[in-house]
């Protein structure tokens, strides 16, 4: 994407793959800047694991706190590695501390950090207790790594009196007061495996790597609507969980890109598409990418990512499946935005054009889009994000794309909550009379969604009126299995 080269930031998620010692990894990268979108949420449907990058110096950022708790909502196993210990760094019992509390959800360190920035001598690997010591080389060059058994004279001289004597007494906390490994917390999601290392010169990658096969949760069985799908199941299944358009501007293409839940795809096999009444749909150029570059995909397994030709057929959230039995996937929700919006073109002529890339847009997912109560679909639409990234995005891909320019007017509103019930929604509002400090929007089903000025107003509302209203921060397409 332009812009992504322009701030030299990623602002889409991106799947990676690689092999490590015979197995095969699937890593779905995700934005780490603060205005990162929506599709960051998204993103995490489709992942069986989370690696929790924690910036040493600044410790956990609003943006990790925001998408942790969508890992906890979807009880996913995490691992954390601590980064950027060759620079000045909190103090690490502080970061677990902070991740603890913030999260509660416990630590365990697998490693343990010896001194931080210049003085970063390396790590123990507690359960083996050797010390991996750090020789900085280069920048972007591996740094080497030698053993020494943390019984052993010679790491004295070699890390110095007072990080060997910090050493000894961190581990003896660690020892008699730090948390055990639960398997069956971490696979829950109650409890996080702590590494700490630098990344830019893969120092602690290893250890990381080797311990991630070992305690990380292979591809996981999902609950259907025909019940659990176990991805040893013959027949094949996956869902939609992202969609992009132009990737390529030269052929103005348009992807699915799915998540194989169980089976084999094969290229030109034929697959029922549930959302479309079981209709057949044949799968005849599934790509894998690597940044600009694509492969062709002959087969894939469950947990593979792989990227579908998209003419129109695909909404994110859908399954796809073969076999007698109609599968359908619980969808992926819209999650509550918290900016929000007017969009207007101030070029009529162009109007055709706006109507038709901010469709598509809103097809991919980049951006959310409400109406005020009252719009029969003649008035500016409400644009709502989860951060200002996303209008930056929509704002730059109508220019670049569909040679549309277009205006923003915020407004001033933070939270949103859907009205989900009970009973008929518009119903439910009425009957709470004359609501103050709130905005009455609608989404793109004509469901009631109500935007506050800040966390207060809602609170205030739930106080009142919580009794008369199912208000949720997220709601699923009504197509869509829950």
């Amino acid at each position: 994407m332009k812009m992504e080269q322009e701030r030299g930031i990623s602002i889409t998620s991106t799947v990676l793959t690689f092999n490590y010692e015979d197995h095969h990894i699937n890593i779905l990268d995700t934005p780490g800047h603060q205005d990162f979108s929506e599709d960051t949420y998204r993103t995490l449907a489709a992942a069986d694991n989370v690696v929790m990058l924690v910036d040493a110096a600044k410790g956990l950022e609003p943006q990790t706190r925001k998408l942790f708790e969508v890992c906890q909502m979807r009880e996913l196993p995490t691992l954390t590695f601590i980064n950027k210990m060759d620079r000045p760094a909190m103090n690490p019992f502080e970061l677990c501390d902070e991740i603890e509390q913030q999260f509660d959800l416990e630590t365990v360190p697998a490693v343990w950090p010896i001194g931080d920035g210049e003085n970063f001598k390396g790590v123990l690997k507690r359960s083996e207790r050797v010390v991996y010591l750090f020789e900085k080389n280069q920048k972007g060059k591996t740094a080497t790594a030698k053993k020494v058994p943390m019984d052993d004279p010679e790491l004295l001289s070699i890390i110095g009196q007072n990080l060997y004597d910090q050493l000894f007494e961190d581990v003896e906390i660690l020892d008699e007061m730090g948390h055990s490994l639960d398997t069956e917390k971490l696979l829950k999601g109650d409890q996080t495996v702590v590494y700490f290392g630098s990344a830019m010169t893969n120092f602690g990658v290893q250890i990381f790597l080797d311990d991630f096969l070992e305690l990380g949760r292979a591809p996981a069985e999902r609950s259907s609507s025909i019940g659990t799908i176990d991805p040893g199941r013959d027949e094949f299944s996956g869902f939609v969980f992202k969609l992009q358009a132009n990737m390529d501007p030269r052929h103005r293409d348009r992807l699915a890109f799915i998540r194989i839940v169980s089976g084999r795809y094969e290229r030109g096999m034929k697959v029922l598409h549930s959302r479309l009444g079981a209709r057949q749909i044949n799968l005849n150029q599934a790509q894998k990418l690597f940044a600009d570059d694509r492969e062709s995909v002959q087969v894939a397994f469950p947990g593979d990512i792989v990227g579908l030709n998209n003419p129109g057929l695909f909404s994110i959230g859908d399954t796809i499946y073969c076999g007698s039995e109609k599968v359908v996937f619980p969808g992926i929700p819209s999650f509550s935005p918290e900016i929000f919006a007017y969009l207007r073109n101030p070029n009529p002529s162009n109007y055709k054009n706006f109507k038709k890339g901010l469709q598509q847009l809103l097809e991919e997912g980049a951006v959310q889009l409400l109406r005020t109560k009252e719009d029969q679909g003649n008035e500016d639409p409400i644009l709502a994000a989860v951060g200002q990234l996303q209008f930056d995005v929509v704002q730059q891909r109508l220019q670049d794309e569909y040679g549309v320019e277009s205006k923003l007017e915020p407004l001033g509103y933070s939270v949103a909550r859907w009205v989900l019930g009970p009973g008929d929604p518009w119903s439910s509002l009425e009957g709470c009379g004359r609501l103050f400090n709130v905005f009455f929007a609608k989404d793109r089903w004509n469901r009631p969604v109500l935007l506050f000025k800040n966390a207060w107003n809602l609170a205030k509302l739930e106080e009142e009126h919580g009794d008369k209203l199912e208000l949720k921060p997220w709601a699923f397409a009504p197509d869509q299995a829950v």
